[in-house]
């Protein structure tokens, strides 16, 4: 079946004809299988021109790359790490060096434009996913709310463009079995609905020397629902509502020896875990104007989690901490556009939110017979508005001014008990802490962007990032209770060509980022962890994006990022002095190339082979502000077949093919521990298309 590529004025992509199932995608420019995917991004330029730096990975490169989680994404995309550690409670995000450990993320995260606000919701799988762009560099202006670092959108299929029904059944190795299952159907040309959903059991990849058993088990259902309806041609409502049910071990910490760089046995005495229930309901409008355009996104969201941990990572019987999360996150977003053929154009919008977070964190001292029982209502509100004025100057010259303003109230009514160890009831409080915080802050951006005769494009641009303050879950003394917010400048020129008939196309960004009263999470051993605010820092680097085909069915993709972040004045107190030392948990290279292979076999049972491989690298990483334990670089093989026999695709694929031995993360607590990257897999699966 031929299809047909859209034409984006900004990365023109090479239209393949012939009979391809699925145009070899890009990760440099965004491009749309129209019988595939239909990106409804509504804040995105009309032409699809974007002044910033973004990376777009279509349903097929994510297929061929095996990308089973959001944390996959880390290894494609330049300047880009998701640290896997820990349960999928722990998603950090770091873009550029800009990241946080805890106490909210740094990087916005919206399925079909619904907002995940919290971090524990980021770890989702990709099965559905049609498309997925990573904005890199503050996004505040337009999306606001803890976006200092960048965006990631991810997009899925309406039953107005695409109807069918895909099922996939996958056994891999560590008994890692997965079942998925969509069906999207167009009742009438008003009416169309969708649904999927899915089950993952792995029995885990690392051993507790304890008692011999898996750590890390992991089992996880999903289901979603979507409803689409046109009243008319102008208008659009989707009702959107999903329900994630995660049940896994975690944790799987062993003690590291920086000197030799050896990870010794994962061994302590408690099964830790984390369950966590997450349910999203969405519901869309939108207008399609001759003149103006609107749209609006209404959110709720419902967080509960639970984690369980044996603090302590050993055989005796010291630590042991219990939490519980349960969050109601609310969000009404408004935005209005002009669609017109004027030189100018604008964007207004305004959007709201109310988060309310209850905590309860039970600390067991084992050895001394005592617990710490402590609770946390923290309701925040939020409301901010914002504008973008685009003017055509005179030819291919344009320019862009925005602004966003945000008004945010935080309040926090915590108790503290202490009791004897696993005695339910708490007596009277040792501790009340009752605070209120209020932030307002302008974020402005200004681009100046050049569209060439031959559709080559350059740009320039300067943006203030914002990600607000808050309260800390642990402190050691009262000027510790609270951390403020923080904030950047990022200063970006970038190139997005095209050459040899759009057979290679390259990006190129340079950017400098100069970041204030950084947020800094510290572990304290037997108290947890503390955010503090250093005072300057920055990171400057380079991205490079390419596309190379030198024949059809044959597509090389590389995208490398370096970043050189440090601390310009960071005292964390009179005898500790950390100025001039790198960022902790910020690659310094980022690299991927891959390389995938289509063949269309005549007179033959298979219609279709796509031969795929990868290489993915990063490091070096420092895991703490001292500096005095990294990750050198190291990189990852993966590969992955697939044939196509009618309605089936039999799929065989394997990560980490070398066995590389690498850290995923490290931290200081009775004393040194890390968790290392997960050992080669493999496993095959069966795709029925209907």
């Amino acid at each position: 079946m031929r299809k047909k590529v859209l034409f984006l004025a900004l990365c023109p992509i090479c239209t393949f004809a012939g009979e391809l199932d699925e145009v070899s995608d890009t990760t440099v420019a965004k491009q749309f299988d129209v019988d595939e995917v239909t990106v409804v991004g509504f804040k995105q330029d009309a032409l699809g021109r974007e002044a910033q730096s973004v990376t777009s990975l279509s349903s097929a490169f994510i297929r061929q790359a095996e990308m089973t989680s959001i944390k996959d994404v880390g290894y494609t995309v330049p300047n880009f790490y998701i640290p896997e550690y820990g349960t999928r409670q722990n998603s950090p995000v770091f873009v550029r060096g800009v990241g946080a450990k805890t106490n909210g993320p740094t990087v916005g995260f919206y399925i079909d434009g619904v907002p995940h606000m919290e971090r524990s919701a980021f770890d989702d799988d990709l099965f559905d996913i049609t498309a997925l762009e990573v904005l890199r560099g503050p996004q505040g202006t337009l999306y606001g709310r803890n976006c200092i670092g960048g965006i990631i959108n991810a997009y899925t299929r309406s039953p107005f463009e695409f109807q069918g029904t895909r099922v996939k059944i996958g056994y891999g190795r560590y008994n890692d079995m997965v079942v998925n299952a969509y069906h999207y159907n167009k009742v009438n040309d008003k009416l169309g609905f969708a649904i999927n959903g899915s089950y993952h059991h792995n029995d885990g990849y690392f051993r507790n020397a304890f008692d011999d058993s898996k750590i890390d088990k992991f089992n996880e259902g999903f289901l979603r629902g979507r409803v689409f309806f046109k009243p008319t041609e102008r208008w659009t409502i989707t009702a959107d509502v999903s329900y994630r049910n995660s049940d896994q071990g975690g944790y799987p910490y062993a003690t590291y020896d920086a000197e030799t760089g050896k990870t010794g046995e994962i061994n302590y005495n408690r099964y830790s875990s984390y369950f966590r229930q997450l349910t999203t309901a969405g519901l869309n409008v939108r207008y399609e104007g001759d003149k103006f355009s609107f749209n609006s996104q209404t959110a709720y969201q419902y967080i509960d989690d639970h984690m369980a941990i044996d603090q302590d990572f050993m055989p005796k019987d010291l630590y042991w901490v219990n939490q519980s999360v349960r969050q109601n996150i609310f969000s009404e977003e408004l935005t209005l556009k002009s669609t017109t053929d004027s030189r100018y154009q604008w964007m207004v919008g305004a959007f709201l939110f109310s988060d309310s977070y209850n905590k309860s964190l039970y600390t067991t001292y084992i050895a001394q017979d005592y617990c710490t029982p402590k609770f946390y209502d923290s309701p925040t509100t939020g409301l901010s508005v914002y504008h973008q004025s685009s003017l055509q100057i005179v030819g291919g010259l344009k320019a862009q001014v925005g602004l966003r303003f945000d008004y945010e109230h935080a309040k926090e009514d915590y108790t503290a008990y202490r009791t004897a160890a696993w005695v339910t009831t708490l007596g009277n409080p040792v501790d009340i802490y009752n605070s209120k915080l209020n932030f307002t802050q302008f974020t402005p951006k200004f681009t100046l962007e050049y569209l060439t005769a031959d559709n080559q494009f350059v740009y320039a641009s300067v943006t203030r990032g914002y990600k607000t303050g808050g309260f800390n879950s642990t402190f050691q003394q009262d000027d510790e209770r609270t951390f403020d917010p923080e904030y950047n400048w990022n200063y970006e020129v970038g190139a997005k060509t095209s050459w040899l008939n759009h057979a290679l196309q390259a990006e190129l960004t340079l950017f400098y980022v100069d970041w204030r009263h950084q947020q800094i999470t510290q572990t304290i051993p037997g108290v947890g962890n503390i955010t503090r605010n250093a005072g300057h820092s920055d990171s400057k680097g380079v991205e490079l994006a390419m596309t190379v085909r030198p024949i059809l069915p044959l597509t090389f993709r590389l995208s490398y990022g370096y970043t050189y972040a440090r601390f310009l004045d960071y005292k964390r107190s009179e005898t500790v002095d950390y100025t001039g030392m790198m960022l902790p948990l910020v690659p310094r290279h980022t690299l991927s190339l891959r390389g995938s292979y289509t063949v269309l076999p005549q007179n033959s049972t298979i219609s279709k082979l796509v031969f795929s491989a990868g290489l993915s690298g990063m490091g070096k990483i420092y895991w703490n502000e001292d500096n005095a334990v990294n990750q050198p670089f190291y990189a990852l093989l993966d590969a992955k077949v697939s044939a196509t026999m009618g309605l089936v695709t039999w799929e065989v694929w394997g990560k980490n093919l070398t066995n590389t031995d690498y850290l995923t993360y490290y931290f200081k607590s009775s004393a040194g521990y890390g968790q290392q990257g997960r050992p080669v897999s493999f496993g095959t699966s069966l795709v029925f298309n209907f």
